[in-house]
Order: structure tokens, then C-alpha cells, then sequence
């Protein structure tokens, strides 16, 4: 019986690494059509569509004015944008940088609005009460700690312009900031270069599927009005609207020039907090949307539903099961040593243990080759450093996901069964 179930656990590795695979395939023939397009701007200013960029900040001081300054002196006509910046339920002085910083004689003609609001629905609720004053035909996300590059905004709007009745929103490329910072930091960016160069990368040249990021993307400012804004409910409000913007028929585009630059947690302790809440929320909005599967859904919502449910409940499990079984056996070959007469329970057929070996093989090669590949593509990231960092982090950094993965899990069972409501978590900036 513990054979099959290891059986079957090496299986689910096997489909999980073909996976895998196929979306390296969908990313490979992305990056090669990618690099024989010319980078052109409209001609015509007058094409562009207005938009407002709106950066929600909750005690942001640290960093708040540097990204609005970034926001400003993006290449995009001044007369096309207007910023509202939210100051929520600031303690700092957040909202006293941004006074400064407006009354900068260089600003005078900008359409710059700071908004000091005291209301809950963390950045959901920011985002929802600053709708009310937006002008522009898109609204554009960008989050306190952002940094976006110059044309992030012009690529954005004019993904747009491809097909305007059919993107409902469009959205860019992440990059870490502070990378080189510490080990953590380093091997955040590895998980976020990968993250956005193959498996975003894939599954918009496979099937044209997109989800919104926290930040850097722009949405139409009728379609999510529409939705009535983003769900307040939501831990990881952008996984959840994305499935909102599906079911309604409209595509997420892809517009991978859009860079912008973010920080990431520097320490441990941040960095658990930060993505023990995604995981929970993404375990939420997988749960909450599950029943896609079975209803007559597009087949887009199906393939995603599908895809984040494996990732996060099938090939999770499997993993854990045999790492459980790999420790155990490790526990038990030590006890051995000083007491012989102790077995394991774990005691595999000599062709299970060659599957085993196999799959650990393969799970480990593919984790490499994917995060290589994406670092191949990204100017400047493919070192023999962080090919290195690569080889390591499969036995540091990636085992992280297991332990986090467990913990959101948990922490969502408890709040579905004692009703308790999930606490925001701001993950804390650095100087």
C-alpha cells in the first residue's frame, strides 16, 4: 500500500515536470518572436488613452516620494495622466513627504491629488475610495515601493491599443530592486525573474492567460467599475480580480518591456509574513473559484483554475509526502547506527527506490534549467553567481515554499473554522 501511494506520488511528479516543460516550450517560442520585434512608440500622442495612476500607501515615508517622483517623470504625455496618491490610515508622515513633494514648483502643472483617508479594506479599500476621483480611461497600479522604468507606462498603454475591446487589463515585469542585498534577497530574485519570464511568459504564448500582479499593470477604469472594484475580502486582491476579469470575457495582456522595480523583504521574518498571507490567499481564491471546473465557465478559467489548484494542493502534496519519506528514512538510518534492531516504515521496493531517484533527478534539473533560461533572457542576470545560487537554492530557498505552504494552509482552515477574519500584513520597507 505505501508502495503505490509513492507510486503515485511519483507520478503526479512526473505530470508536474511535464508541465513544466511545456510551459518552458510556450516561453522559449515567446522570447524568440520577442526579440525580432522592433521597440516603436505611436507616432501620434492622440492614440494614447488617459490614464490614472494611483499608488496606495500605508505608512510608506521611507519610500513614498521616490516612487511618486518615478511616476512623474515617466515618458508619457503630462496632459494624459493624473496621480492620486492614497496616504491610508497613515501614522508617519507619509502624507507630509507627499506635501512636499507636490509643492515642487516642477509639479505645479501636474494633475497630482493626495488623498488622506481614514477607512478600512486595506489596500482593496484605498484603491476602491480613490475610483471615485479617477478621470482616465485606464487606471495603473503601482505600489509605495515601486520603481518603474521610464517607458513602463507608454509599453502598458500601448499593449492596449492591440486590441482595446478585447484586453480588459494589461500588465508589465517585476524586478527586484535590492536583489544583490543578502542571500534572501538574491534568491528572491531568481523566484521572481523565473516567475516572470516563464511561467507568465508560457502561459500567455500557450493560451493567452494573464493575472494581474500587485502592481505595474492597468486596468479599464469602466471594467472595474463594473466588478465594483476590487474585493475587499481578498487577501491577494489581484489573483482574485484577475478571475473577475476573465468572466467577463476579457483577456489580461501581457506587455513584458513594462519593468518597474520593487523591494523585497531583506530578512526572514518579513519574508514569511509577506508570503505565508499570499499563500493564503491564493489558497482562498483557488477555493473560491473551484467550482469553475465543473460549470460552463470559458475554458480559459478552467485551465487556470486547474493549473493554480495543482500547483498549490496536487503536486504540493506529493512533494511533501516524499520528502517526509526522505527525512524519515535519514531519522531512521541514523537510529540504525546505535540501534541496529530499529527499521523504518519506509521501506521501498528496489524499482520504487529507482523511480525515486529519478524523479528527484528530474524535479532538481528542471528547477535549474527554468531559472537559467529566465535568467538567459534577462540582461544582465545570467552569471556564473547566480547559476551557482541556483544549484543551492533548491535545497534552501525552494523548501521554504513547502514549510510556507503548509502555514497558509493551516492559517486558512483555522479562519474557516472559527469565522476569525484575516489581519492585513504591510510588508515592511527597508531605506
Amino acid at each position: 500500500m505505501l508502495d503505490i501511494l509513492l507510486i503515485i506520488c511519483v507520478i503526479s511528479i512526473w505530470i508536474a515536470s511535464s508541465e513544466a516543460v511545456v510551459i518552458m516550450m510556450g516561453a522559449i517560442r515567446f522570447i524568440h518572436r520577442q526579440n525580432k520585434l522592433p521597440l516603436a512608440f505611436p507616432d501620434n500622442n492622440e492614440q494614447l488613452p488617459t490614464v490614472t495612476v494611483m499608488v496606495p500607501a500605508h505608512n510608506e515615508e521611507v519610500v513614498i516620494a521616490a516612487t511618486v517622483k518615478h511616476i512623474l517623470h515617466l515618458n508619457y504625455p503630462p496632459e494624459k495622466v493624473q496621480v492620486i496618491v492614497i496616504a491610508d490610515n497613515c501614522s508617519d508622515d507619509t502624507a507630509g513627504r507627499l506635501r512636499e513633494l507636490k509643492a515642487n514648483p516642477q509639479y505645479a502643472e501636474r494633475d497630482f491629488m493626495i488623498m488622506e483617508r481614514k477607512g478600512t479594506g486595506g489596500k482593496s479599500g484605498a484603491l476602491n475610495d480613490a475610483i471615485e476621483f479617477a478621470i482616465g480611461e485606464w487606471i495603473c497600479i503601482y505600489d509605495a515601493d515601486a520603481a518603474p522604468e521610464k517607458n513602463a507606462l507608454m509599453f502598458l498603454a500601448q499593449k492596449s491599443l492591440e486590441n482595446p475591446e478585447k484586453y480588459g487589463a494589461v500588465f508589465g515585469r517585476n524586478k527586484a530592486r535590492n536583489r544583490n542585498q543578502n542571500f534572501l534577497s538574491k534568491c528572491i530574485n531568481l523566484e521572481l525573474v523565473t516567475s516572470q519570464r516563464i511561467y507568465h511568459t508560457g502561459l500567455w504564448e500557450l493560451f493567452k492567460i494573464g493575472t494581474i500582479p500587485g502592481t505595474n499593470y492597468i486596468i479599464k477604469t469602466e471594467l472595474i467599475k463594473e466588478l465594483g472594484g476590487w474585493d475587499t475580502q481578498a487577501i491577494t486582491e489581484d489573483t482574485a480580480v484577475s478571475f473577475e476579469i476573465m468572466a467577463k470575457g476579457q483577456l489580461i495582456a501581457l506587455a513584458p518591456q513594462a519593468e518597474a522595480y520593487q523591494q523585497e523583504p531583506e530578512n526572514l521574518t518579513v519574508y514569511m509574513k509577506q508570503r505565508e498571507r499570499w499563500g493564503k490567499g491564493n489558497l482562498r481564491v483557488v477555493l473560491d473559484n473551484f467550482h469553475h471546473l465543473f460549470d460552463s465557465s470559458h475554458w480559459r478559467i478552467k485551465v487556470l483554475v486547474a493549473y493554480y489548484a495543482a500547483s498549490y494542493f496536487w503536486f504540493l502534496l506529493a512533494v511533501i509526502i516524499l520528502d517526509l519519506a526522505f527525512v524519515i528514512n535519514i531519522g531512521y538510518f541514523i537510529v540504525q547506527l546505535f540501534v541496529p534492531g530499529v527499521i523504518s516504515p519506509f521501506q521501498f521496493a528496489p524499482d520504487v527506490l529507482v523511480y525515486l531517484l529519478i524523479s528527484g533527478g528530474l524535479m532538481y534539473f528542471i528547477y535549474v534549467l527554468q531559472i537559467n533560461l529566465a535568467l538567459a533572457s534577462d540582461f544582465g542576470q545570467s552569471t556564473i553567481r547566480n547559476f551557482i545560487l541556483s544549484c543551492v537554492s533548491f535545497y534552501t530557498y525552494a523548501q521554504l515554499f513547502l514549510v510556507l505552504s503548509i502555514r497558509a494552509f493551516y492559517s486558512m482552515l483555522v479562519d474557516k473554522i472559527t469565522g476569525r477574519q484575516s489581519k492585513w500584513y504591510k510588508t515592511q520597507r527597508f531605506g
